[in-house]
């Protein structure tokens, strides 16, 4: 069924406001289908494909527009649509935009330069390929230029893994374990959740299964005391929270209320009664101080350039600079600094970014612990093997898409010496 001319024009609209590059995509998205709410959903599925395909693809799409004619934004959204949804689904186009999508389809992208194949942006590169090397670098390109799965999280304290899949598949929905979270699930296509009653039990939380790993690196148990210190929207809380079985107090730190207000909707879901979620106003609030040395866990999933979830937030990449990194760092070093004074002799900190980039991640650790001497690394190998987690992992959980699967992620576990 062919889609109307109009989409195209959408598409230009949408792109002009989306490549100015002044915030997420996603939120302009949105805003973009709430002031045209006579878009239908296929519609709206087909034109956000086609943006998001376009971010994923800036670098080699701006090349090949160059060969074509017309506005160069009309250009640039005809092959975001192609790629979404087929030449042959687009509607209105000329006999000479026709001819060019089927002259561009038929390049064999892996005979363009290495650079500009990757779609990644010089700096971003040159930082990956002189720790990867070139063609490591593009099977990392290639891994975060794919759309990513739906990973789910099983909540322990509802049902288990086997029990969820098997009602997935009478919705139907195809899922298959994930391989190496215990209670993850893969769900290949993006069905809707939102009205399962699953998901509206609690049984199941959305969650990428490199963050569930994050998760279970904490190793939190009944009784303890646990802080989230960076909380967000609760995804590893409530992970945490069901690992310690609804026991001990669990603190959701965060500096944001509309992001602690999107946490307590799955709170509520997910039966915990051991989370306390505490607006604070900074790192060094009097909140936080008052926990000092008292606390067995603290999960540091610090503020980051975000380059490791590209697979969901093309975006990102072309917002970042490395100006913001050096920004980024400074922040990363503060919150892990004031996170460390809460955590008891023998308990453990554990930083995580979900970034491929050192300087965001192995530096800011190796800093961290030069500076403080009463706290040493944990070696993940071991952490994973406690969790009975059948991933290879040397001193730091190290997660890449090509190789895992996941989002790209970081974490190093800490632990204060007795």
């Amino acid at each position: 069924m062919r889609l109307p001319p109009a989409i195209v024009t959408h598409t230009e609209q949408l792109l002009r406001d989306v490549l100015r590059l002044t915030g997420p995509a996603d939120g302009t998205l949105s805003r973009y289908f709430r002031e045209h709410p006579r878009l239908g959903g296929r519609e709206r599925g087909v034109i956000a494909e086609g943006v998001y395909s376009l971010l994923r693809n800036k670098s080699v799409y701006t090349h090949f527009a160059e060969s074509g004619s017309g506005p160069a934004m009309r250009r640039l959204a005809l092959l975001g649509l192609a790629d979404a949804a087929g030449i042959d689904a687009l509607g209105g186009l000329s006999e000479q935009e026709n001819d060019w999508l089927q002259r561009v389809r038929e390049i064999d992208r892996a005979q363009l330069p290495a650079r500009l194949r990757a779609n990644l942006p010089d700096w971003l590169f040159d930082l990956l390929a002189a720790r990867h090397g070139e063609q490591q670098t593009l099977a990392i390109a290639d891994a975060l230029n794919a759309p990513a799965p739906l990973d789910l999280r099983v909540n322990a304290l509802k049902a288990t893994r086997e029990q969820v899949i098997a009602a997935l598949a009478e919705a139907p929905i195809v899922a298959s374990p994930t391989p190496y979270a215990p209670l993850g699930i893969r769900v290949l296509k993006k069905p809707s959740l939102q009205n399962l009653p699953l998901f509206q039990n609690g049984s199941i939380e959305v969650q990428d299964e490199g963050s569930q790993l994050l998760a279970l690196a904490v190793g939190a148990r009944r009784g303890e005391m646990v802080v989230d210190f960076c909380a967000g929207a609760g995804g590893k809380t409530l992970a945490l929270g069901a690992a310690m079985r609804n026991t001990g107090r669990l603190y959701a730190f965060d500096v944001s209320p509309k992001r602690l207000a999107k946490m307590k909707p799955r709170v509520a879901r997910s039966g915990l009664s051991n989370v306390h979620p505490v607006q604070i106003a900074h790192e060094n609030d009097a909140k936080v101080k008052r926990l000092a040395g008292k606390v067995d866990r603290v999960l540091v999933d610090a503020p980051c350039t975000g380059l490791g979830t590209l697979r969901r937030n093309p975006d990102v990449k072309w917002r970042q600079t490395p100006a913001a990194v050096a920004e980024m760092n400074q922040k990363q070093a503060a919150i892990l600094a004031s996170a460390a004074r809460l955590v008891k002799p023998g308990g453990r900190l554990v930083y995580a970014t979900c970034s491929l980039l050192d300087e965001e991640n192995e530096a800011i650790v190796e800093q961290f612990l030069g500076q403080h001497e009463e706290f040493r690394l944990l070696p993940m190998a071991e952490i994973l093997a406690e969790q009975k987690v059948a991933l290879e992992m040397g001193d730091y959980l190290k997660l890449l898409p090509h190789l895992h699967g996941t989002d790209g992620f970081f974490a190093a576990a800490l632990e204060r010496r007795q």
